[in-house]
């Protein structure tokens, strides 16, 4: 059986964090004690009020029992396991909840009290609170019939200190970065080995794309590619802090960046990252045909049909007499499409002309005679002058009555 948990604040994000239904199969709230509302963010927020009236600033503590699989608590053994912790805390009679959660076919209990004791307005002390959690896992791992599981703390016996496991924080560091704790571990230990001296480890380590920094509760700190951050002595197997910190005396820690700073050069680092993997996905490559280039190859094709037996003429190495070249052929072919363009608007305009001067006389009987002055005034290219050509002012002039409309 695993047990965890410490003091906290945040009673809105507890409920949060408690009530996701995403990350669960099942939530089920089992209890509320103490508190006017029954529902999990009310009664938080009410317990966390409690704290009103003292100085604590951590006034709830979240605890997560956890029996290893396939083992599984019936209620009876859930009320023993609850009320065994919370002696052991000093917590017993105050507020509290208490959710089940199920997930990939595992139970595990979260229970949250209030530290605050009402009768003398104090917080209650969350010392030696680790070695607490062992002791009361390990009795009931004996009452009720559970493998035992090796903790840091209590019954040692002679055993080697197990590996820490991961903290809550840092695996929602993991969530959000994508980085495993593990995998940093394994590459920051390597780093460390092949590392004759501590400015030797801080160039290395920046090579790799960590950045060491100041830490605002230890000495040094590493920032990942993601900006995730690591305890240095905790990502190095087997290192002790004592042992780090002469390591590290000849690097001062004043001229490191805080770990905020950091967070803000990884960012940096990462968004040149993307600009430069954006830039060289526009890049030219093997098979890149410039415009330029295109056009002269479309041009060398139509000759080729035309019937031009010529052999092409070798391209020049240096690029800048090829691109003469290729710009006048280009500027030729453009003169010829605008002189070509041009003759032939001039003679489609002329024929409009005719077209819309003649389309006026369809309707009218002429004489021979005026024919012919017809077609000599078409013949003379007046026929932009159509007014006088007008069947409506034929009339008004002499000999106009011989002129009928249909």
């Amino acid at each position: 059986m695993i047990i965890k948990g410490k003091s906290r604040a945040g009673p809105a994000a507890l409920a949060a964090h408690l009530g996701n239904a995403e990350k669960n199969e099942r939530i089920t709230l089992l209890e509320t004690r103490g508190t006017v509302s029954q529902n999990l963010r009310g009664a938080l927020i009410e317990m966390d009020a409690y704290a009103a009236g003292t100085r604590c600033e951590k006034s709830l503590y979240h605890a997560a029992i956890s029996p290893e699989p396939p083992h599984r608590l019936t209620p009876g053994q859930r009320a023993e396991a609850i009320d065994a912790l919370e002696e052991k805390l000093g917590l017993t009679g105050h507020s509290r909840v208490v959710v089940m959660h199920e997930k990939l076919g595992r139970e595990h209990i979260h229970v949250v009290w209030s530290r605050i004791d009402l009768d003398r307005m104090k917080s209650v002390s969350d010392s030696h609170n680790y070695r607490k959690h062992e002791e009361v896992a390990r009795d009931l791992e004996r009452r009720f019939g559970h493998e035992r599981v090796q903790g840091a703390h209590a019954e040692r016996d002679g055993v080697e200190r197990p590996q820490r496991t991961p903290s809550r924080a840092e695996l929602r560091q993991e969530e959000r970065t994508g980085i495993k704790g593990k995998e940093v571990a394994a590459e920051v230990t390597a780093i460390f080995r092949a590392s004759d001296n501590a400015q030797a480890f801080q160039s290395a380590l920046r090579d790799r794309g960590y950045i060491l920094a100041q830490g605002d509760r230890r000495d040094f700190v590493i920032v990942d590619r993601a900006g995730g951050i690591h305890s240095l002595a905790r990502r190095i197997d087997g290192m002790k802090a004592a042992e780090l910190r002469e390591f590290m005396a000849p690097v001062d820690r004043t001229t490191l960046p805080t770990t905020q700073q950091a967070r803000e050069f990884a960012a940096e680092e990462t968004r040149r990252r993307q600009e430069a993997k954006i830039e060289a996905a526009y890049s030219r490559a093997e098979d890149y045909v410039s415009q330029t280039q295109a056009a002269l190859k479309d041009h060398e094709r139509r000759q080729e049909r035309l019937g031009n037996d010529e052999p092409r003429p070798e391209r020049p190495q240096e690029r800048d007499a090829d691109e003469e070249r290729i710009a006048r052929l280009l500027d030729e072919d453009h003169r010829d499409r605008r002189k070509t363009d041009d003759a032939a608007h001039e003679v489609s305009r002329e024929r409009k002309d005719q077209e819309r001067v003649t389309s006026k006389f369809d309707n009218v009987e002429m004489t021979e005679a005026q024919q012919r002055k017809m077609q000599r005034l078409l013949d003379s290219g007046a026929g932009g002058r159509d007014d006088d050509l007008e069947p409506d002012k034929q009339r008004e002039v002499p000999g106009g009555g011989r002129t009928r409309s249909r």
